[in-house]
Formats: structure tokens, sequence, C-alpha cells
């Protein structure tokens, strides 16, 4: 039976480079396609990257109740359309999302099963550089995401896993070892 698993951690934190290393080294699994009303960046494009919706799209999204989840983070909605996860689901595909904690925690609302897994960074120094090194952001745009990140992570305790980013082959490896230990689950929850 395919799982739908949430990836979550304050931004900056490396899920985009774990996700696509974890989609390259296990089969069966895929990464839901996001909805947001932030503006594309840099060679991101709509229906690969996110898919960039208005303002008046989203919320009439919200409206016909056709998202999974959805929240308001750094000015921008973001949210996982419901018919995306549903699809895969139904092939047999494992679904990662990788959305924030407050999607997280709805997920867990109306996914019960849903497997929930929390990136954390080794210290909130190393995030602070690895926010600094990008470059994609305003000193002040960094330390917003700071606040942002140090109340997400009072929220660990809400998730079922916790890996440490601290280096990138073990932590791939332990998401690599929490999608089949759970695919060989055999007791609900």
């Amino acid at each position: 039976m395919a799982k739908l698993f949430v990836l979550s951690g304050p931004s900056g934190v490396g899920k985009d480079t774990l996700l696509q290393l974890l989609l390259q080294r296990v089969p069966g699994v895929v990464k839901c396609l996001t909805a947001t009303t932030r503006p594309p960046r840099e060679g991101e494009q709509h229906g690969a990257d996110y898919l960039f919706l208005s303002e008046e799209e989203f919320t009439r999204w919200i409206a016909e109740d056709r998202f999974l989840e959805y929240a308001r983070y750094n000015q921008a909605y973001y949210g996982t359309p419901r018919h995306l996860t549903e699809e895969s689901l139904a092939k047999g595909l494992d679904v990662i999302l990788k959305i924030e904690v407050q999607g997280g925690l709805q997920v867990r609302q109306r996914v019960p099963e849903a497997v929930l897994i929390f990136i954390q960074p080794p210290s909130m120094e190393v995030l602070r550089q690895r926010l600094t090194a990008r470059a994609t952001d305003t000193p002040e745009q960094i330390e917003h995401r700071l606040r942002i990140a140090e109340q997400e992570m009072r929220m660990i305790p809400h998730y079922d896993y916790l890996v440490t980013n601290d280096d990138l082959e073990q932590a791939v490896d332990l998401l690599r070892c929490i999608i089949l230990a759970e695919r060989a689950r055999i007791a609900k929850r």
C-alpha cells in the first residue's frame, strides 16, 4: 500500500537537495508538486518546480477544498493540490510532500497515517551560514527566516522522525531507511 510522507524543516536546511538525492535512490517514490502564490525564482518553471497561481486562483482553490493542506509562509501561500497526491497514491506510488510545518500538521489531521519527517540543521549558526551562502535573501530576510525556523523547531515533537542534516550522505541514507521501514510496517498506528 502506497504511503504519504511529509518532509518539513526550516528554510535553508537542505530539504530540496535531500529530496533530489532520495528520489534518485528510492524507486516508487514521487514528489508532489506544490502550488504557490510567490513569484518564480530564476530558472523555476510552472508545472515543473511549482504550480504558480495568482492569489485569486489560490483562494478559489481553498474555497473549493482542492488542497490537502495549505498555509501562508513569508507573505505567500503554499499548498498541496489534493488531486495530484491522490492520483499518485492510487497508482501505488509513495508520495513525498515537501511542505512547511503548518502544512505538515494539517496533513496529520487529514491523513493520520501519513509519516511526518522533520529535517533539522546541526545548529542555528550552521543554518544562518547556509542561508547567507545561498545569497537569495537580504540580511533582514535571513533574520526573519531564522525566527521562523526557531518556531518551526518547537514542533518537532509532533513529527514521527527527526533527521539532522549535518552530513548529506548520512541524512539521505536515513531518509531512505525510513521509507523502506515504513513500507515494511505491518501494524497500523
